[in-house]
């Protein structure tokens, strides 16, 4: 009886610490797994087109992968990587490769790219001259005084073959010029001016969103970014703290995001002003 008994007792008493570690798993643990799953996303404000982006890329990760992302909207430049190293937001998608090279060096942080996402190609404008090889000597060219940008800019004059740089530059200026054929001179101005200058101007290197903002077509481009080793710095990308890249959450985002479906809502909202990027090859 008494085997009996004790036999019965070990049998309750494994049925008890069966149903706290299922009541456990399901009251702490599997709710916390269920946490890391969600992933909140900065992206910044004001783009319709890249929050209806987003959204299909929420409903992938959710249906495929079964990661809830949400997005946190940011309106200024310098906020997205603040809020991802203090810990308010998981990734963000807003910036391109050099922005983020040079918020790491001056803010001493360590965010590193995991995914690209697309790139904008910058163009040359002109309203005087239909071709960049008809630009006369002595033209003024309007571009960016921003480091990023006016880097940028004089790196597309050198892939149009209107000036080389100094051996070695990696954030040109105008002092990088090396050989300036044409006797071209360069105006700086802030970012957003460039569009306003063009009257002014014989070219200027405008920055996409400026020269949609302005109302300029591809009629006045007389130049385009190519796609090709230098460019590569301009892609924009999907950013994470280092010590988290490896995280699956984070991967099955990127994963989402890079789709077939996503370069046809990039295709459909921004016609050839951006191109997704994780399928370009910029070794050319």
């Amino acid at each position: 009886m008494r085997k009996s008994r004790k036999k019965r007792n070990a049998i309750i008493w494994a049925i008890v610490v069966i149903l706290v570690l299922i009541v456990g798993y399901f009251s702490f643990i599997r709710p916390r797994q269920q946490s890391q799953r969600t992933v909140t996303v900065g992206i910044m404000s004001g783009d319709k087109h890249n929050e209806q982006i987003w959204k299909s890329v929420a409903k992938t990760a959710k249906d495929k992968y079964h990661v809830t992302v949400k997005t946190k909207e940011f309106t200024d430049y310098n906020q997205p990587n603040k809020a991802l190293q203090n810990g308010d937001i998981d990734l963000n998608a807003f910036q391109h490769k050099l922005f983020l090279k040079n918020w790491n060096q001056a803010h001493k942080t360590n965010i590193v790219s995991i995914g690209d996402t697309y790139i904008t190609p910058i163009r040359v404008y002109s309203r005087k001259y239909n071709s960049i090889k008809s630009l006369p000597n002595g033209a003024t060219i309007a571009i960016p005084n921003d480091a990023t940008n006016e880097s940028r800019a004089l790196i597309a004059l050198k892939n149009a073959g209107l000036i080389t740089l100094k051996k070695g530059t990696k954030l040109a200026t105008a002092n990088s010029v090396a050989h300036n054929r044409k006797n071209l001179k360069f105006k700086e101005l802030a970012a957003d001016q460039t569009a306003r200058s063009l009257k002014d101007v014989d070219a200027a290197v405008i920055n996409t969103n400026y020269a949609q903002a302005a109302g300029l077509t591809d009629k006045s481009v007389i130049f385009v970014e190519p796609i090709n080793h230098d460019s590569k710095q301009w892609v924009n990308i999907i950013a994470a703290k280092k010590s988290e890249r490896n995280k699956q959450a984070y991967k099955d985002v990127v994963k989402a995001f890079q789709t077939k479906h996503t370069q046809h809502l990039v295709k459909k909202y921004y016609g050839n002003k951006e191109l997704t990027a994780w399928n370009l090859n910029f070794n050319k």
